[in-house]
């Protein structure tokens, strides 16, 4: 007997849903844990002494973000990634806006929909889920950088300044700070 690709998918997921509702309690991160790394890290990123200490820094706090602890959050990111990765705009924006209906508190969900809106063009979207995320995590580099990226192609200098100026608060090796020559170089550790 073959099963439709379309049935097969939905009893895919099914089962994944049903091997993780059975899952050892061990299987599930402790969200406070997550929290109290994420913090740790964002201090150490405040205070790296040179840019590929920051990068490593960098790196795990996308991780956490990308890879939130509750399963099925996690499956649904992955398949996000997958589509964006794959090229796949509209797919992952119909993804992301099922994932953002159904966990509005996941910063990294509105992210990554402002993240594609921006590769579309779409700035007005995508400013409007930049200030989603900011304020669920106001830490959130990513969505600062970005959100000033597009106010600077906007001509919107003095706005683009202030939101890079408080990413560079966060993350002092960013990139996009050579476009703000104003902002002056990172300070090293003594």
């Amino acid at each position: 007997m073959r099963i439709p690709v379309r049935l097969a998918s939905i009893l895919s997921r099914l089962l994944l849903a049903l091997m993780l509702l059975f899952a050892a309690p061990t299987a599930f991160a402790d969200d406070a844990a997550d929290r109290a790394a994420i913090d740790s890290l964002f201090a150490q990123l405040r205070v790296a002494p040179d840019a590929a200490t920051a990068q490593a820094i960098d790196s795990q706090i996308w991780t956490y973000w990308t890879t939130p602890s509750e399963p099925i959050l996690a499956g649904r990111m992955r398949e996000v990634l997958a589509a964006r990765g794959s090229g796949d705009a509209a797919g992952a924006l119909r993804l992301l806006d099922k994932l953002i209906a159904d966990y509005p508190d996941y910063a990294e969900g509105w992210n990554q929909r402002a993240t594609i809106y921006y590769t579309l063009g779409n700035f007005e979207a995508s400013i409007a889920d930049c200030e989603k995320v900011l304020a669920i995590e106001p830490r959130h580099f990513g969505a600062l950088s970005g959100r000033a990226l597009m106010y600077l192609q906007l001509g919107k200098r003095a706005l683009a300044l202030k939101d890079m100026a408080a990413a560079l608060a966060v993350h002092p090796f960013l990139s996009e700070r050579r476009l703000f020559p104003e902002l002056g170089e990172p300070m090293t550790q003594i």
